[in-house]
């Protein structure tokens, strides 16, 4: 078709459920996907050790089942397992890891329990009570040895003895528990050695944090519980890894240079569990080492290399050594301006650059060692999918190994021999594949129904715009059920548009979310799109707003709401938008920075002012206030209150420790010191996201909001 004036391309996705009547409740329109409009998927997909069978999750147990007769039995039952339990039987099948088809492991009731197969039944071999107060439990991997934190201490449990690795009375030191508020990749504190004979864990000191007031409204009085919430440009905490050798119960220290305040991420360790691996980022995020330590003296052998950025560095991923190797790793790396995988040697340095590309590797899935092959994931087709791939990490050949459109995840055997296929696209709820790596033979083992094929479904338009600078920008138009082109619409601009998110991509359902769909069968045109800004589209399109988060966001959409209003059946008098967090913030910058575009906007979560958001995530977009005073004063919403001219409805979780309530409640002290009206709701009991049965409630009320004021 030709080519629409704001460089449109429109690719119409059809349904056949057209002819079906029934609608959502906002019930299912909200919590729908996670329970009675679930897409059926194959539980808890593992593989057994020797990749030649593989595992599933299913009422009542856990089938195997072989790949060559395709056979399937039962690997372990509830039934079976409660033979071993005379009081407090289990009423569900717990999550087992099985080191083997004949052993496992299992966490609950306040117990970890070791399980062996013994002839045609299962036996608990052993049984070690965990401390009431235990969290972040990581087992080793002997598959006997675990670690656990209990409040701010660590412990790890080796033959059924608990050993204190710190007996901290500091509740502001914290051992065992991720560091830097899970920026960095960074989802654990505890990383044990691969022979399971020492353990390395974060140690972080918030003495010189700020207290942060969390209130809990549920009881009378209220009760305060502070935490520790460093923000932009304020002191942050420090963090420290140890070493605790289990054998000698001592304790050793890297002896990292540097300031106390940097961030120390992608911990790693050498496969032969002699040397210790980290990332030394400093506070201004634009320079990182990656240094190698002795694990057994905590000194520094070398750093391997740095990187810099004028703009951030954000490592994001460990290093994946090679396998059989205790020399050679891929580190990967978004430093071409694309995350790419990079092959390094300890001695030698980089060897090679193994991906290139316009296009980023979004996850290493494993190894063929025989072949020398690696299996990642990556946006190589379109950023809009992902799709499985090997590359020969010597003579770098690569090949695509599945053959349908869509967003693809792979669960690789350990001999990488097979890959598990699990993908959805805009028409197809989940398929699973195993994929034969050798042969690419494909066998399907699911193909889910589809949960909405008895719903009215919305006819949705993938959309292409231009950026000012001809970057790409993919979107999406859903239009009301029951569509009538000589109509005009009411219409609904969601989005995001920050780092580490994408809302287009093509996946089931094509909408994105049943609230659009939900909003199209009550006559509401929806649009979204990712801006620039947003994830995976590489450094260039995510820097694009750095030092001054929300001016190329609004631009990028104002190309979306021009292409909006010039569409004949879009009501461009009443047009409204909504986004939660950076969303809520982009929606509150809207209305005040641009407040002739929108009549409603509905605000969630908003950060108002940057400054008081926290260190790791709002320097490395914003720097510090201090270096940029600019860039913050032209995000800071309070001093642009008097500019709203629409109707906005702010909502907020009372117990937000992400953008913390403060935000809009200074936001609506700015409004009355001003004498400008707005709406507002809070959420108490909710942190940053309102979850559960009170979604529906939130999602009714900003429905109602959007009624009230763009239906009339």
């Amino acid at each position: 078709m030709k080519l629409h004036k704001f460089s449109l391309l429109m690719l119409v996705v059809g349904s056949s459920a057209f002819a079906q009547t029934q609608k959502f409740t906002m019930a299912e329109a909200v919590n729908g996907m996670r329970t009675n409009l679930a897409v059926k998927n194959i539980s808890q997909f593992s593989w057994s050790t020797d990749g030649k069978s593989y595992i599933q999750a299913v009422k009542g147990g856990y089938l195997a089942t072989d790949l060559k007769t395709n056979k399937q039995d039962t690997l372990v039952s509830l039934t079976q397992l409660n033979r071993q339990f005379t009081n407090d039987k289990l009423k569900t099948v717990p999550s087992i890891k099985f080191t083997e088809t004949s052993n496992g492991y299992f966490n609950t009731g306040g117990k970890m329990f070791w399980i062996e197969k013994s002839g045609n039944d299962w036996k608990v071999k052993n049984s070690v009570a965990v401390d009431q107060d235990a969290a972040n439990v990581k087992m080793f991997g002997d598959g006997q040895t675990f670690a656990f934190t209990a409040k701010n201490n660590l412990f790890v449990n080796k033959n059924g003895k608990t050993i204190a690795v710190t007996n901290e009375t500091n509740e502001n030191v914290i051992s065992g528990q991720a560091v830097h508020r899970n920026e960095f990749g960074i989802d654990t504190g505890i990383f044990p050695a691969p022979n399971s004979e020492s353990v390395a864990f974060y140690k972080m000191d918030q003495t010189m944090v700020a207290d942060y007031p969390i209130i809990d409204w549920s009881v009378t009085p209220a009760v305060n519980h502070n935490m520790k919430y460093p923000m932009a440009g304020q002191a942050s905490h420090q963090v420290t890894l140890g070493i605790f050798n289990i054998k000698t119960q001592a304790t050793t220290f890297l002896k990292v240079e540097g300031e106390k305040d940097q961030y120390l991420t992608a911990i790693t360790w050498s496969p032969d569990s002699k040397y210790i691996f980290v990332g030394v980022l400093n506070r201004g995020q634009n320079h990182m080492k990656m240094n190698q330590y002795d694990a057994a003296t905590g000194t520094l052998v070398k750093t391997l290399f740095e990187e810099t950025d004028s703009k951030y560095v954000e490592p994001q991923h460990p290093l994946t050594f090679f396998p059989n190797s205790n020399t050679d790793f891929i580190w990967q790396s978004q430093r071409t301006g694309y995350n790419h995988l990079f092959h390094y040697n300890l001695d030698k340095g980089l060897v090679a650059q193994i991906t290139k590309g316009d296009w980023l590797v979004t996850d290493i899935l494993g190894f063929n060692d025989k072949k020398k092959e690696i299996y990642f994931t990556s946006t190589k087709e379109t950023p809009l999918e992902r799709h499985l791939y090997k590359i020969n990490w010597t003579n770098f050949n690569m090949q695509r190994l599945d053959n349908s459109e869509g967003m693809h995840t792979g669960v690789l055997s350990s001999d990488g021999n097979h890959l598990y296929d699990a993908y959805s696209n805009a028409n197809s709820p989940r398929v699973g594949n195993i994929i034969n790596t050798a042969n690419l033979k494909s066998t399907n083992i699911l193909t889910s129904e589809n949960p909405l094929k008895n719903y009215q479904r919305p006819e949705i338009k993938n959309v292409e715009l231009k950026a000012d600078d001809g970057t790409p920008l993919y979107g999406k138009v859903i239009l009301p059920t029951n569509f009538d082109p000589n109509k005009k619409y009411p219409t609904i601009v969601y989005l995001y548009n920050g780092p580490h998110l994408q809302l287009i991509t093509n996946s089931f359902p094509a909408s994105g979310n049943l609230w659009y769909e939900y909003m199209a069968q009550n006559g509401y045109i929806i649009f979204t799109m990712d801006g620039r800004g947003s994830s995976n589209r590489g450094m260039k399109f995510e820097q694009a707003v750095f030092r001054n988060l929300g001016t190329t966001e609004m631009n990028d959409q104002m190309k979306g709401v021009d292409y909006l209003k010039s569409l004949p059946y879009v009501d461009a008098e009443k047009m409204g938008i909504h986004g939660w967090s950076f969303g809520g913030f982009m929606t509150t910058s809207f209305m005040l920075r641009k407040p002739d575009v929108f009549k409603v906007g509905v605000a969630g979560g908003p950060v108002i002012d940057w400054s008081m958001y926290e260190i790791m995530y709002g320097e490395r977009y914003m720097d510090t206030p201090q270096e940029n005073p600019q860039g913050y004063a032209t995000a800071n919403l309070l001093n642009k209150v008097q500019n709203l001219k629409g109707k906005l409805l702010m909502i907020h979780g009372a117990q937000d420790d992400v953008v913390v309530w403060q935000h809009s409640i200074k936001f609506i002290k700015s409004a009355v010191d001003n004498g400008v009206q707005l709406d507002y709701f809070a959420y108490p009991g909710h942190p940053h996201n309102v979850i559960g049965k009170d979604r529906v409630h939130l999602m009714q009320k900003i429905t109602d909001y959007f009624d009230l004021y763009l239906k009339k």
